[in-house]
């Protein structure tokens, strides 16, 4: 058997992050497993590439169980199953959050996790193209730039947002967060810029780095406080790894709880029920869970200002001879070339609802097609107030989990859903925009009074794809991990990823998943 000093489960961001940072010091070795395959597709490197990736080549395929408050409808759950993981596959989107999504982190007892603590591990993670100032870093390993070549619908529905008296902003990441702008991307010269690429590739060449993809993490095996070894599989065989320092489980907020539950941590009376020997009696694992809950406007415009209607054969073939030639044109784009942060109310002090606008006519995945040129401007929930949770089917490895966000089980969820979807109808209709509208599919004009609205919400409303909070982080019976991510009750397993956070934060998942790495690598390398 094997052994390293640190097994890394899960080549995701987290993932990728420690697997460079850790193995910088050649004194020790580090292995990082990933269950899917390596980032070698092109279209997981070009930026609109993601957009034609099979539904389920590079992610989990995942579906929840049925949501009682969304019609008993079970939602489609993609989560990255490639090295880089979600950042491989996403939007490339960079947004942080609030700084008072951190400040609350520290009112729920985590103390050391405000916005004052966390802003110099986004600064050092960040290559930011445009931004040097306090608010950002300009020598990390991770690409950010702005966006190359923005549709031209795609400024209209900036400066329909503005007519709506949201302010323009040129960084959400900033002193500010509220305002309506272009996104920075995890881009790089016309290419994403995912964790494999910035973080992981630098390292590959590490003699005491090893990278494994198509290993599966089946179990960790305890003798006693201590993680002893890690069982894998890979092309089919069962292997072990002997584990001299640490573990570090980055496998995300529905892969991380599976694991731990599946090796004996979770509470004890579900695990027992399954078969499962309980072995650390941690109840909060796989609850907790939290996620954007995502209500789409889609309407037809009235000329091919956008992308959709444009992708035909040849226009492709003319795209991919500008893209190889120079790097340039719409295969640079992220689709979400632009975005808001608005307050639906006047006695919020931050914003509720983060705007996606889309040029292009973006459906709910597998209900139905649009065959016109078009837009999408959507919203989300930005604080949701619901709980769910992500429990075991059985003690096998290789079946699905149970994902229940229990969508809109709290009121606050559904009332703020409402306000943005009323927000997003009133930017089609604005003066610089609304000339170029035509029908509204979604929710379609026919649906006026806030009962429609709802039970629009109720059909068609989905996630975002932002899951977090399933091993959460703090000191009370429900906490996961403390504050430097240590696992309670055991002396040498982290879990170093999104499923840590307390609470959702206010924007797009990536850049604080980073994060969190970051600081866990700095919690290791001091040894604390």
């Amino acid at each position: 058997m094997q052994t390293f000093d640190y097994v890394i489960a899960g080549a995701g961001p987290a993932g990728c992050v420690l697997a460079n940072r850790l193995s910088a010091d050649s004194g020790v070795s580090v292995l990082l497993l990933e269950a899917g395959p390596k980032d070698r597709h092109p279209y997981l490197h070009i930026p609109a590439g993601y957009a034609k990736l099979k539904p389920s080549a590079y992610n989990w395929g995942y579906s929840t169980v049925p949501q009682n408050e969304l019609n008993g409808r079970e939602l489609w759950y993609p989560q990255g199953r490639v090295v880089g993981g979600a950042s491989s596959i996403n939007a490339m989107i960079y947004t942080r959050g609030a700084h008072s999504d951190y400040d609350e982190w520290a009112s729920l007892g985590c103390d050391t996790w405000s916005y004052e603590h966390v802003l110099p591990f986004f600064k050092k993670a960040e290559a930011n193209n445009r931004l040097a100032n306090g608010y950002h870093g300009t020598d990390g390993p991770l690409r950010v730039s702005d966006p190359v070549g923005v549709q031209p619908i795609t400024r209209m529905m900036v400066h329909a947002v503005q007519q709506l008296g949201v302010p323009y902003t040129a960084d959400f990441n900033g002193g500010r967060q509220e305002g309506v702008g272009f996104h920075q991307t995890t881009t790089y010269r016309g290419r994403r810029a995912s964790a494999a690429t910035c973080y992981l590739k630098p390292a590959l060449g590490r003699p005491n780095l090893t990278v494994t993809s198509n290993a599966t993490a089946d179990k960790i095996v305890f003798d006693r406080d201590r993680a002893e070894s890690l069982q894998f599989r890979k092309s089919g065989r069962k292997k072990e790894v002997r584990i001299a320092r640490e573990l570090l489980v980055t496998s995300g907020a529905i892969g991380s709880p599976k694991l731990l539950m599946l090796s004996g941590v979770g509470r004890s009376t579900e695990l027992s029920a399954l078969g499962i020997n309980p072995l650390v009696d941690l109840p909060g694992v796989g609850k907790n869970l939290q996620e954007h809950f995502n209500l789409p406007v889609v309407a037809e415009i009235n000329g091919p200002y956008g992308f959709y209607g444009n992708d035909k054969f040849v226009q492709q073939v003319l795209w991919a001879l500008q893209y190889l030639h120079n790097r340039t044109g719409p295969l640079t784009s992220t689709l979400g070339e632009a975005g808001a942060f608005v307050r639906t109310t006047t006695d919020l002090t931050d914003p509720d609802v983060q705007i996606h606008l889309m040029a292009a006519p973006v459906m709910p995945h597998g209900i139905k097609r649009v065959s016109a040129y078009g837009i999408t401007v959507a919203s989300n929930v930005l604080r949701p107030r619901s709980r769910g949770t992500v429990t075991l089917r059985d003690s096998n490895p290789d079946t699905p989990p149970l994902i229940d966000p229990q969508f809109l089980t709290k009121a606050y969820d559904l009332e703020h859903g409402i306000a943005g979807l009323e927000f997003t109808r009133q930017i089609i209709r604005t003066p610089v925009l609304s000339k170029y509208i035509g029908r509204e599919i979604l929710p379609g004009e026919e649906l006026q009074s806030k009962d429609d609205l709802i039970g629009y919400a109720r059909t068609w409303g989905k996630m975002d794809y932002h899951p977090v909070g399933t091993c959460r982080m703090g000191e009370d019976d429900m906490s996961v991990v403390d504050q430097k991510l240590r696992l309670h009750n055991v002396v040498n397993v982290r879990v170093c990823d999104s499923s840590t956070m307390p609470t959702q934060i206010s924007g797009n998942t990536n850049a604080p998943t980073i994060m969190i790495a970051e600081r866990a690598a700095d919690f290791i390398l001091a040894g604390t």
